[in-house]
């Protein structure tokens, strides 16, 4: 880990919370000048999380008094565009569909692109957007795959170039609860993480089935979240929120993965339901990771830590063994953690202050890419595997149909109900 050879904890973790915590420190809203020039929003990718992402964004700016103006609205189907460009005024000619739509919105010339797709695309449409001098919300994960997430690291780099603003969707770094947390591991107060586990076990997300003469491009994204090639798999896909706390809350990505899991219940796609993953941090520090994705099963979601001096409950207490609680600082949080991420992007573009998450959620997103790999695969993968040995058969893993592939024709969807053997090449 020579990137972090000159890098202690600490000032790892006061690295990652310093922008978002400047910035949600501001307690009186800004308030631009709002009458004549009216800032410019477009969004790529009008699913659920897209319409919930824009509505996030206006409620952010009506918070801090800032006049948005939605110019361009683009998604692979015409009329998901259409549904919610109409929503907010636009005129069906602003509303662009296809897999090259993204190229026409950016023609709009906006000042702020929010990026709700799934995540495969997600490397693609960052580079785009950067190129272009945009400042950038996207949502977690950043990519499927090593090469996608090495991509996006890069692109953030030329994000810092060019002075723009990126924000990621891993919420809880903007949450007041975790920030106050993040604040007493930079101080020293919560003392050094032993170990730990962090958890997302749920049930089954949506699936849909194939309709009749559906292409294999349409069924794929509209099935995005049962393949592995559009969404990462769910360790990706959804558990990559935990994964990102304990490399926050550490100060640093894991050195190597080594688990397992499998497929028992899914009906589409090749994803599987379960992982179970032993993350090694190095200097002793080992945090057991789960995940599950089946119904009728205990849930449970959350992060829990041991330390030399305390208990963690992530978001929530930290229990001294002294006895008591530590008192966390408090942060501002307008509307929850999925307005105040669009609140902190705002601020920093009006007031030129530092925002680039970029970083920190690729790391997070490699991290649980990393795990899958070790779960397919049976290995043992390490993520100087991922980063730097370009000999290791996955430094260039990539997942097919890539993004590339949608745009210059059809493409294959993997079949279904073949999910990867563990030991097996």
């Amino acid at each position: 880990m020579d990137s972090f050879s000159n890098l202690t904890r600490r000032d790892f973790v006061k690295t990652t919370l310093t922008a978002g915590a400047a910035i949600s420190a501001l307690s009186v809203p800004f308030v631009h000048a709002q009458s004549t020039t009216p800032m410019k929003v477009a969004l790529i990718g009008c699913g659920g999380r897209g319409s919930g992402a824009l509505a996030n964004h206006l409620e952010a700016a009506g918070h801090l008094g800032i006049n948005m103006k939605v110019v361009g609205v683009a998604d692979v189907f015409k009329d998901s565009a259409v549904g919610v460009g109409r929503n907010h005024g636009l005129e069906e000619d602003l509303c662009f569909d296809g897999f090259e739509g993204y190229k026409q919105l950016l023609d709009t010339d906006p000042d702020i692109v929010l990026m709700a797709t799934s995540p495969n695309f997600r490397p693609l449409h960052f580079a785009a957007s950067i190129e272009a001098g945009k400042h950038v919300f996207m949502e977690k994960p950043v990519a499927v795959d090593p090469p996608g997430a090495r991509h996006i690291m890069e692109t953030g780099k030329l994000a810092d170039e060019k002075g723009l603003k990126v924000v990621a969707g891993t919420q809880r770094r903007h949450s007041s609860s975790y920030q106050g947390q993040a604040q007493a591991f930079a101080e020293g107060k919560a003392g050094r993480i032993l170990g730990g586990t962090v958890s997302w076990c749920g049930g089954q997300l949506w699936y849909k089935n194939r309709e009749p003469g559906e292409s294999d491009a349409s069924y794929m994204i509209r099935n995005w979240v049962s393949f592995a090639e559009t969404s990462g798999d769910h360790i990706v896909e959804q558990h990559v929120h935990n994964i990102d706390i304990a490399n926050w809350f550490i100060g640093r990505p894991p050195l190597a993965a080594i688990g397992f899991g499998g497929r028992a219940r899914r009906i589409t796609g090749n994803q599987f339901d379960f992982f179970s993953v032993d993350y090694n941090y190095g200097e002793g520090v080992n945090i057991h990771s789960m995940c599950r994705q089946i119904n009728g099963c205990y849930n449970r979601v959350g992060e829990g830590f041991r330390t030399d001096l305390a208990t963690v409950f992530g978001g929530g207490r930290i229990r001294l063994d002294s006895g008591g609680d530590l008192t966390l600082a408090e942060f501002p949080e307008f509307g929850g953690p999925y307005v105040q991420e669009h609140v902190n992007l705002l601020s920093a573009i009006v007031n030129d202050e530092p925002m680039n998450d970029t970083q920190a959620v690729a790391d997070s997103t490699l991290s649980a890419i990393m795990g899958r790999i070790a779960a397919y695969t049976g290995q043992m993968i390490r993520w100087t595997d991922l980063t730097e040995n370009q000999n290791s058969p996955y430094y260039d893993l990539t997942l097919t149909p890539a993004a590339v592939d949608f745009e210059k024709g059809p493409v294959t969807a993997p079949t279904d109900e073949i999910a990867p053997i563990p030991g097996r090449a």
